[in-house]
């Protein structure tokens, strides 16, 4: 049930906000109104919606409810009756589903860190296929993609590769990607046909700010080194790569892409993401109750999806759902598909979680 009361606080403070706006106060205190209004502004559209269909429910009633209605005018009143009930509940969990908790993270721009893992050089293969799967997913959104630091395999692909991806709510989309994704094909590389099972790991944190992560100085160990090429030959003479550990928690970042001033930038970026990655996980755990919200367990280790390449089929064993259009997927082009379903099962669970407190 919609708390009535919290509906017209809202309504409230969104016509205060308006009005203060008109004031013309000063630019700061302009641009904060500015930012809370638009926040309201679609709750308060759809409270606004919900109200008149309630209205229009309540002249029916009325009209039904007065003994010298007429026999046609009751009928019709009958006939949109339903229509209308239908629309309140349609309202209502809309406003239920815009009230729930945000997460703080999902405007941000994201580091996408995907790795090979058991499968060898098919594993690899397979980190490269999902890295353009994203970034082909990335374009169709309007983002922004950035390689921070790869590591080629052998024959192709990557043991590892890290990107920023940039643009309004990446986050939002990405999140549930992280875990293990399992591809089941016939590797380029078998002669005998043999279906093989190889997997990767992908991680999506959030891009953290200045403001969210505070580093020190003295808590970081900058090396540089010779940047290396796949194989391990080198691909420049010079000492560019960059080395970054963060000494409280020993985590290590390198990126060897670009000049060594590029580099320090990129691990840097990468380090910050970890650290608020790892405050947000830490807060999750604290907040046990909240996990139940969460679609899987979060775990890093979870086998996520597996994409099984001779039946053309892709299964998401977190909400049981399997699409026959693994090409597209591929492409980038149905990922959407799967991401509506995770999140839409992501808002259920915290619409129970909400009903139950």
């Amino acid at each position: 049930m919609l708390d009535h009361a919290k509906l017209r606080q809202l309504t409230n403070r969104h016509k205060s906000i308006e009005e203060k706006m008109a004031a013309n106060p000063d630019p700061e205190t302009y641009v904060k109104l500015a930012s809370e209004y638009s926040e309201l502004e679609p709750v308060v559209a759809k409270i606004r919606e919900l109200q008149e269909v309630q209205n229009g429910l309540a002249g029916l009633d009325e009209l039904l409810a007065d003994s010298s209605t007429d026999k046609e005018m009751r009928e019709l009143a009958e006939l949109e009756y339903p229509d209308l009930e239908e629309k309140v509940e349609e309202l209502s969990n809309e406003i239920r589903l815009l009230l729930l908790p945000r997460d703080e993270a999902d405007e941000k721009s994201a580091v996408l860190e995907i790795r090979a893992g058991t499968g060898g050089s098919e594993a690899a293969l397979f980190a490269g296929d999902l890295f353009r799967m994203y970034e082909r997913y990335a374009a169709s959104k309007g983002w922004k993609v950035e390689v921070l630091s790869a590591s080629e395999g052998e024959v192709g692909g990557y043991k590892e590769i890290i990107a920023s991806v940039t643009g309004k709510g990446v986050f939002a989309r990405l999140k549930f990607e992280s875990g293990v994704h399992r591809v089941q094909r016939v590797p380029e590389t078998e002669g005998g046909g043999r279906i093989h099972t190889s997997a990767a790991t992908v991680a999506v944190l959030p891009e953290a700010e200045d403001i969210d992560v505070e580093i020190r100085n003295e808590d970081i160990r900058i090396d540089t080194m010779r940047a290396s090429g796949a194989g391990g030959q080198h691909v420049n003479t010079t000492d560019s790569a960059v080395r970054i550990t963060h000494l409280p928690t020993g985590i290590v970042v390198t990126s060897s892409e670009k000049s060594q001033h590029q580099n320090r930038a990129n691990a840097m970026k990468t380090l910050r993401a970890r650290l608020y990655d790892m405050e947000r996980q830490k807060a999750d755990k604290e907040r046990a109750d909240s996990r139940k919200g969460q679609v899987g367990s979060g775990d890093r280790s979870e086998r996520i999806r597996t994409y099984n390449f001779p039946q053309g089929r892709v299964t998401d064993h977190r909400i049981n759902l399997t699409l026959y259009k693994l090409d597209r997927i591929i492409l980038g082009e149905g990922l959407d598909e799967i991401i509506d379903g995770l999140v839409t099962d992501h808002q259920t669970n915290l619409l129970a979680a909400e009903e139950e407190a």
